[in-house]
């Protein structure tokens, strides 16, 4: 069936399909335990494969550095050698959340109703629960069995980009400023930029393609930290504890029960922030939770961070038997203020956008990429859309004109560098 599909496509679409489902075949998942850089050897395996393929589409000193973070780059055509050189990133990780060894992708006619992904285990698509699907009603996309995430995100950033260089390659009429392009590790444990280097990757301003559907532009995400709770308990005996046992696993669980309800990500949306316990682990005598916190308004991130500092004490107030402590470390800031200073990239985007024929959508992102890290780094990189859906579980799939689309908008991107201002 997937081969009926991919016949239907044309050359270049088909090409770039390909490229997606060969680099799904690639395991990355990325470890939040590790501490080597990157988490995970099989990000380095695909690291090297997508640096062949950057030769094979003409980048010059296209190399793998430190940390596993990939650099190509092509060079400026005759009369743009002037203008800001433009960078291409996405990430080759993808999400401990869900596995992602033994991807078995499948393309299939999505026809407005609940998709049968594996019959043999009974695992079916929810449109009820997954409705932005419907907006692709009548399309081919790319689903899992339902046992695995697919790696749209972010592997569907990689094929579009890979996809532009691939139709630059075949048009070399094209005027373009330098490109450059690189691809991350660890994004997904919030290492992905911690060995990215900026004067070596040689752009002026960037885009991750990392986004979610088709149209989306982001330019504002959450302020995010991740605050560690630790319970220390005393062990005894269950038959003779009375008076003596500190339980730390009911402290643990009462908690989390204490954290307003309000604020969790079940029931939070658009510039909403969050608190959510995301992972616990631990015995009568330890335990600890770590929880996410989240806000797009500064001020608000930093009374979140307050609350959980004042309920450890309230805690430990009222049983100073079971110590409590908490670690907050910061992951990444918005990117809005920094992209203010550059809002003609933002207009190369939606010019971009335009002329591939999509209406532009503008929402706060839920989440976090590489570029808010970059843009506070002095790289002014605004997040664009891969097509996908449903990140970090079995139910992601990809519908394929999105992806297409995708590319389109990075070809434009690149097209429009040469139509840029000059370097001052």
């Amino acid at each position: 069936m997937t081969e009926n599909h991919l016949a239907a496509l044309s050359p270049a679409d088909r090409s770039l399909v390909e490229r997606f489902l060969r680099y799904v075949s690639f395991p990355t998942t990325s470890s939040r335990e590790s501490q080597t850089a990157p988490s995970t050897p099989g990000q380095l395996v695909l690291a090297e494969a997508l640096c062949k393929e950057l030769q094979m589409l003409g980048a010059q000193n296209a190399r793998v550095r430190r940390g596993g973070v990939v650099y190509g780059e092509l060079p400026a055509t005759q009369g743009a050698e002037d203008k800001p050189a433009v960078g291409f990133v996405a990430h080759m990780d993808t999400s401990p959340d869900a596995p992602g060894e033994n991807i078995r992708p499948q393309i299939l006619r999505f026809e407005g109703k609940d998709v049968v992904l594996n019959a043999e285990r009974g695992i079916v698509y929810p449109v009820e629960r997954f409705p932005d699907i419907l907006r692709h009603t009548g399309e081919d996309v790319i689903f899992t069995d339902g046992t695995t995430l697919l790696g749209a995100d972010d592997k569907a950033g990689i094929a579009a980009i890979m996809g532009m260089l691939e139709h630059l390659h075949a048009h070399p009429e094209i005027p373009h400023a330098k490109i450059a392009v690189a691809f991350t590790p660890d994004e997904e444990v919030s290492r992905g930029t911690e060995n990215f280097d900026i004067p070596a990757f040689g752009a002026d301003y960037a885009y991750t393609f990392d986004g979610g559907d088709v149209g989306l532009l982001e330019s504002e995400n959450f302020n995010a930290g991740t605050a560690v709770v630790r319970f220390e308990g005393v062990g005894v005996h269950p038959g003779s504890s009375k008076g003596k046992m500190v339980n730390a696993l009911r402290h643990l669980a009462k908690f989390i029960e204490e954290l307003p309800a309000e604020m969790s990500p079940e029931c939070t949306e658009g510039y909403e922030g969050f608190l959510h316990p995301n992972r616990a682990s631990g015995t009568v005598t330890g335990a600890s939770v770590n929880i996410l916190i989240r806000d797009h308004d500064k001020t608000k991130y930093e009374e979140k961070k307050t609350l959980l500092r004042d309920l450890v004490e309230t805690f430990n107030r009222e049983v100073p038997k079971a110590k409590v402590t908490i670690e907050i470390r910061g992951a990444y800031e918005n990117m809005r203020p920094y992209l203010e200073a550059f809002p003609e990239v933002l207009e190369v985007a939606r010019e971009a956008y335009r002329r591939a024929g999509l209406t532009i959508e503008e929402p706060p992102v839920r989440g976090g990429t590489d570029g808010a890290r970059l843009s506070a780094r002095g790289l002014p990189t605004p997040n664009l859309f891969t097509g996908g859906l449903n990140y970090h579980g079995i139910y992601e799939c990809l519908p394929i004109p999105s992806l297409c689309k995708a590319r389109d908008v990075a070809v434009e991107i690149a097209k429009l560098s040469a139509e840029v201002p000059a370097k001052a």
